[in-house]
This record gives structure tokens, sequence and C-alpha cells, in this order.
């Protein structure tokens, strides 16, 4: 309701000031001040009814479809619509309001200059929308252009040290006593994890069972450093194959699950994390029990988060649905995203 009223005024403000102006510059001496604001109320309504059709529907429809004949005529269309339309209503206040005994003027003169009027105003505030529309999309444009190279820097900057642990690896895997499978494994896997980072995220899109492969891996190395009371259940339909999706977009919500699940030993403790692809959608779930000694708020203003954030709004802006609900005793995320 807020949004909506936000949204309101200033079209309110606007043919209010347009109104105001209009019965002060054309009131005459002929007329009285309230014959003034009849007349000028009347175009209002017909300048208001055609600008709001041209650009809710018509300039979406035709104009930006390029196609400009019927955007032209529907364009003029509106306007003789409007004008006819006022040629009654006009006689009619003429006659029993305004002007009861003097000389009326013509149908064909109303329409005139009604048709000129209203064709002018239109013309003028549609003009006016389409050049302020056209500065603030490239304002727009500059904007996710900025994000864009800030969010390649930060996610540079999160390779970095990937890069550098990749490199140390053989040599601590080396010095691992070879009884120890399970810190191998762990070696392993978490060498894996980091070969995807370094070399196979450097694109703007990956194979879904890549990242499902991550993920998988992700899970495994956090259980295995974890209580053995959490249990993990990861889910993934037979369908996740055969498309793609920007890389590293859920782990830092799976990251966040792991981080805050709880550690209740009478309980049971657990992380839930699903992938489901729907028609041309691909749903993400990740949700996590917590503990009611603990914070109740999970924080999401954190750098991982806020990349992910700024991620989604540049990669499926208009394409996307994140919802986020942080109960005392469980946090749940679930973002939808648009494939096609």
């Amino acid at each position: 309701v807020i949004m909506g009223r936000q949204k309101i005024w200033p079209h309110l403000l606007l043919w209010l000031s347009l109104y105001i102006i209009w019965v002060l510059v054309f009131q005459r001496r002929a007329l009285t001040f309230t014959h003034t604001m009849t007349v000028e109320f009347c175009y209002l309504f017909f300048v208001a009814a055609n600008f709001y059709f041209n650009i809710k529907y018509a300039i979406s429809k035709y104009l930006y479809q390029r196609k400009y004949f019927l955007f032209a005529l529907l364009f003029l269309g509106g306007i003789l619509a409007g004008a006819a339309l006022r040629v009654p209503l006009a006689m009619f206040l003429n006659k029993y309001y305004f002007n009861p005994s003097g000389q009326q003027l013509s149908p064909k003169e109303l329409f005139t200059n009604s048709f000129i009027n209203i064709f002018i105003w239109v013309l003028a505030l549609v003009a006016g929308k389409l050049i302020y529309d056209r500065i603030r999309f490239q304002q727009y444009v500059q904007h996710m252009e900025k994000e864009k190279s800030k969010t390649e820097l930060d996610f540079l900057k999160a390779q970095f040290n990937p890069h550098f642990l990749f490199n140390s690896i053989n040599s601590i895997y080396g010095h691992i006593d070879k009884q120890n499978a399970s810190a191998r494994n762990m070696l392993l896997t978490f060498s894996e994890m980091l070969r995807y980072q370094l070399y196979e995220c450097n694109t703007e899109s990956i194979p879904i069972e890549k990242e499902l492969n991550y993920i998988k891996n992700y899970s495994k190395l956090q259980q295995s450093r974890k209580e053995e009371n959490l249990v993990v259940r990861l889910k993934a339909g037979d369908n996740i194959k055969g498309f793609t999706i920007a890389p590293l977009l859920f782990i830092a919500f799976i990251e966040n699950s792991f981080k805050y699940v709880g550690e209740n030993e009478n309980g049971e403790n657990r992380v839930e994390i699903e992938l489901q692809k729907l028609s041309d959608s691909l749903l993400f779930r990740v949700f996590n029990t917590k503990d009611n000694m603990r914070p109740s708020t999970i924080e999401h203003k954190g750098i991982g988060i806020a990349n992910v954030k700024r991620r989604l709004d540049l990669l499926y802006h208009g394409k996307h649905k994140l919802n986020i609900d942080d109960r005392e005793t469980s946090h749940e995320v679930i973002l939808k995203l648009q494939l096609s």
C-alpha cells in the first residue's frame, strides 16, 4: 500500500499543477473563474486519459516494437475519440450552465478546438515522458556497468586466496599419514572444490551438473567437520541436468546454513539442500535448524550474501525471486531463477 501511494502521489501532483497552470493562463475576462475551471478540468480528463493510454499500452505494445504506423493510428485515434466525446459535454455545459442565451459554438468548431488542444498537450506530455524514461534508462545502464565491474573485481579477489591454497595442497597432502584416509580424502575434496573455483568459474555460465557436484563436495566437507548428530540432506531432481546457470550463486546461502545450524545434543540438527527444475525455472532451497540459545536473527549483510544479491540483480534482473525466512528455531532460503 505504501509503495502504491508513493507511485500515485507524483502523478496527482503533476496533474494538479498542470490544472492550476491552465486555469491561471487561460482565464479570460469574458468567462467566469468557475467556467474556466470547468473547461480546463474537462480538457484535463481527456488529456490524462490519452496520456495513460499511450504510456501504459500503445508505447510498449507498438512504439517499442517498432510498429510505428499502428502506434501513430492509435495515438491519433485516441485524440480523435477524446475530442469527439468532449463536443457533447461542452455543448451541454454551455447550453444549460454557462451561456444558455448566448451564441453557441458549432459542433465542428468545438471538435476542432478540442482536437488541437488535446493533441498539443498529449504530444508534449508523452514526448516528455519518453525523454525522461530514456535518461533514467541510460543512468540505470551506467549504474549496472559499474556494479558489474565491481562484482567481477570482488569475484577475482575472492579467487586469490584459493589460488594460493591450491598451490600448497600437494605439499600438505604428502605430509599426511597414508593410514589417515579420512584426512587425505577431505583434502582431495577440498582440492577439487578449489580447482572448480579457479579454473571452471571464470565464465558467465556453468553446467548445472558441475555446480551440483561442487555443492555436494562442500556439504560432504562441512558434515565431516561438524558434530555427529548433524543430518545433511541433499536432494536434486533427475532433471537437474542439461542447462547452465551463473556459477557459485547458491554457496553463500549454504555456507550460512552450516554456520548457523543448531548444536543441540538432544535434538536433531539438520541442513536440507534441494534443487528442483520446474518447467523453465530452477528452484533452490536451503533449510537449517537453529538453537533457541543462539541469536534469533541470522546476519544477511555480509560480503558473500551482498555479492550474491548484486550478481542476481545483474545476471537475473527481473528473472529471479529470493525469499529468506528467518524463524526462531529454523532458517530457510528459497531462490527461484527463470532459466530462459
